[in-house]
This record gives structure tokens, sequence and C-alpha cells, in this order.
């Protein structure tokens, strides 16, 4: 990890990024759209705001599309809810895990050794490849044990943890992330789950969690194929600094590019910016005239700001008289003044 990530990392909280309204679940919610998408899901990420938040199933998504987000994101809030307690990793906690995960979209798997479900999070009872043409992973029989070693080995880090640097932290996250779903304990739901078990270890250590996006897939694979063939940690390692790197670059800029003030500086931005959050508020306000029940992320994602600061026109609008919800957040609607606005004009 290089110091460019630290120093991006510090920027990112300095801004108070990670302090917008509602950052953590749409930051989950893009998560858990793009480890999906991975695996082969086209819901995107709005469609997952409506799913999550509405209860709205959505047309043109198969079922099992759909359960694998569901799926996914309640896994992920067992993993948020039981990160801070430091709960004892240990082999029947994955299999917990990956139970919900794989619930609705695992199957039932008849062998010789016997009968297995990845919906349960059984480990596997077969072997597997990496794909057509790909090299097997290891053994079924092996990994019962090897598991066990790996969970081990990650209590004994966690104890050591107080003295790791963050540079040190996130390589111990992204080599867990590597090793899971290189043993590959179960016959469906590896990468899902490596990358499940990758973030919670980082909201453990209360670190920014890392997303892989699904525009990044096959150098994401390609990178998993180098670190294996090469035995080198240093290449996956490598690779997910880049994609943080790039990944909050991207967010530092999206946030800049919507916000009025410069949070380091306390002063206003150039008047170009003020332009472009003149346009925005514009862009608001014709978009609820046609249609006045649309949120504030799916505005944001209409017109490219991020919808803390969709939040920001919000609250400028309804102060100044222009706007005024309607009936609670969810079943309610925005009324525009026409008054207000001719005034305005």
């Amino acid at each position: 990890m290089s110091t460019a990530l630290e120093s991006l990392i510090t920027r990112f909280k300095t801004l108070g990024i990670d302090q917008q309204l509602d950052y953590d679940k749409y930051y989950l919610y893009s998560i858990i759209t793009h480890s999906t998408a991975i695996e082969g899901s086209t819901v995107t990420e709005l469609e997952n705001q409506i799913m999550f938040d509405e209860g709205i199933s959505l047309k043109g998504k198969s079922l099992e599309e759909q359960m694998m987000n569901l799926d996914l994101k309640v896994a992920y809030e067992k993993c948020i809810r039981i990160a801070k307690g430091q709960k004892e990793i240990t082999v029947a906690f994955l299999q917990e895990i990956a139970a919900l995960v794989m619930k609705n979209t695992g199957k039932e798997y008849r062998t010789a050794l016997g009968d297995f479900s990845s919906a349960n999070g059984d480990l596997r009872l077969l072997n597997v490849t990496a794909g057509a043409g790909g090299k097997s992973y290891m053994s079924y029989n092996k990994v019962p044990d090897r598991l066990r070693a790996f969970c081990e080995q990650l209590n004994a880090n966690r104890r050591e943890i107080g003295s790791f640097n963050m540079q040190q932290k996130y390589e111990w996250t992204f080599d867990a992330h590597y090793k899971l779903v290189t043993i590959h304990p179960w016959a469906d739901g590896n990468g899902r789950m490596a990358r499940l078990f990758m973030n919670y270890l980082q909201f453990e250590q209360g670190l920014i969690p890392s997303k892989i996006l699904k525009e990044d897939r096959e150098e994401y694979i390609r990178a998993l194929i180098a670190t294996r063939e090469n035995e080198d940690l240093t290449l996956f390692r490598n690779f997910m600094s880049d994609i943080m790197i790039k990944n909050l670059n991207h967010d530092i800029e999206v946030f800049l590019d919507s916000s009025e003030i410069e949070s380091e500086t306390g002063r206003e931005k150039p008047e170009i910016s003020r332009e472009k959050a003149i346009k925005s508020r514009e862009k608001i306000i014709s978009l609820l005239a046609e249609n006045s029940t649309l949120s504030a992320i799916a505005i944001a994602q209409k017109i490219g700001i991020t919808p803390k600061a969709v939040e920001k026109h919000f609250s400028k609008l309804k102060a100044e008289g222009i706007i005024r919800r309607i009936g609670p957040d969810k079943g309610g609607h925005w009324e525009i003044s026409q008054t207000r606005l001719a005034n305005l004009d």
C-alpha cells in the first residue's frame, strides 16, 4: 500500500465525506450492487435502493438476481452488527454467514460422499475448477483443515492488530480475501463471501471498506490468478490498493464538484462551481416537476451529483418556500410553489 492511499483516506475523512447523510447506507448499497454484478447480476444501484428501501419487486429482473442482492444485504447487515464485538472467527461462523449469502440462491448437491447444500453454508464435498479450462482448487477433503488453520491465523493476528499501522491492516484484509477465495470452501458464492469477509474485517478495524467495481471485474480476476500462479501476495495487495486509490479519488472529486463550499479551507469554491450548483438546482426543480415522488438518490443518479448534495438543495428549496414535502418519506411527494418560482424569476 502506498502513502498515496493513506493520504487519500486522510483527505476523505477530513472532507467529512463519510459523514454525509445516509452515506453508510448508500455506500453499502454500492458495495452489494457491484459484488453481485461481478457474479452476473444486472441490478443497478438505483434499482437496489428501490428494492431495499421500498420493498418493490423489480420488473425485468430475474427472481434469482433480486434474491442474490437481498440475501447479500442481510449478510452485510449482520456482519456490520457483530463487527464491533470482535467475534471469534471459526469455521462455523463462516458457514453461518455463507448460509445468509446463499439463502435463496443456493443449491442442493448429491454426491457419492453425501448430500450438502450451499444454501445452508455447507462445505463442498466435490472438487471444483477456476472456470472453463482453469486449474482445480484444492481437493474438497483438504478444505476443513485448511479453513480451520485460516481461522486460527486470523484470530492470532487480531490479538496483535493494535500494533499494525494502516497499511498492515489493509494488507491483512486483502490477504484474507485472497486466501478465502483460494481455499474455495463452498460450491457457490465464494467470491461474494471473500469480498464480504474482507469488508467484515475492515468494519471491525474501522477502515473504509474496499469496493471492487463491476467495471474492474476482468482485472480483479487476473490479479487473483496472477497471485495464485506466482505465489506472490503483493500482486493482489497492489491491485486492491490501486482500486481503492481510484475509487477514493472519484468519490472526492464527486463530493467537491457537488459542494458549494471547499470543506478543507472553509472558502467558497470558484465561480464555475457556483454555476454548477445553480444548474443542479434548476435540474432538481425540473425533475420534481416531472415526477414529484423522486428520491434524493434517484435525482443524484440522474444529474451526476451525490445524494448528500441533493439533500442540501432540498433543504435550501424548502427554506425558500419553493418546495414542501407532502406526506412521509415513503409514499409521500414534493409540491412545488409556482408563485415562489415566479417571484425568483
